[in-house]
């Protein structure tokens, strides 16, 4: 158990180590969501309760495509350099190698989108309560999004097409985060309580988190046999 333990902080560490030689990539989820998320009040036009009705979705939305432009490089570099196969035959249990990697993908993709969510809601006007929710439910939701979107990352990997098969199959996946996510910020802002979309969203990210690094593991074996 010890040893299968001590692969963590050195599979976490080797995540982190790549991403930080590979910017470019590193910086394309949080930049389309940033870009996303500023245009949008230019094409809406300056009106405040159109802006704050929209925002909301457009925040989410935003969020589900950026973490969605980075599933396919979870699992494709290790592939192409014969390290997917090695943590195939490592002692770890390849669900907890898994989880580890989902939570580097999130700590490199979804974590820097709940920091700039509270800086991209002030261009539509949201007050303090509702950017405090939108962050909180992005804290929640991003990592859901990670786990559910790792099933499509294993199950799409090395196949032809494999982008957009990946988009079909994670995308109704995210349908309850987005539900989830976007109706708290919307209840902050007609003056309801916003925690049971919250508790909801926990609700996810548990299942999520139980399931979704054992469904991976065991499509990582299917798609390698």
């Amino acid at each position: 158990m010890a040893a299968a333990l001590s692969a963590v902080p050195a599979l976490l560490r080797r995540e982190l180590l790549l991403a930080a030689r590979r910017r470019g990539e590193l910086l394309t989820p949080p930049c389309f969501f940033a870009l996303v998320a500023a245009l949008f009040p230019l094409g809406l036009g300056p009106e405040p309760a159109l802006l704050r009705a929209a925002a909301p979705g457009v925040l989410w939305v935003a969020a589900l495509l950026a973490t969605l432009l980075a599933l396919p490089r979870l699992f494709a570099p290790d592939q192409a350099d014969g390290t997917l196969e090695q943590l195939l035959l490592a002692p770890s249990p390849l669900a907890l190698l898994v989880a580890v990697k989902v939570a580097a993908h999130w700590l490199l993709c979804g974590l820097p989108l709940v920091l700039l969510a509270p800086l991209l809601a002030l261009q539509y006007g949201l007050p303090a309560g509702a950017v405090a929710v939108a962050a909180a439910a992005l804290l929640l939701g991003t990592p859901a999004l990670s786990l559910l979107g790792t099933l499509g990352a294993a199950l799409t990997l090395g196949a032809r097409g494999g982008h957009a098969l990946l988009a079909v199959l994670v995308l109704p996946l995210f349908v309850p985060v987005l539900v989830f996510g976007a109706g708290a910020v919307d209840a902050q802002l007609q003056g309801l309580d916003p925690a049971p979309h919250l508790k909801l969203l926990g609700a996810v990210l548990a299942a999520a988190g139980v399931l979704a690094p054992w469904g991976g593991a065991a499509a990582l074996r299917l798609t390698l046999d």
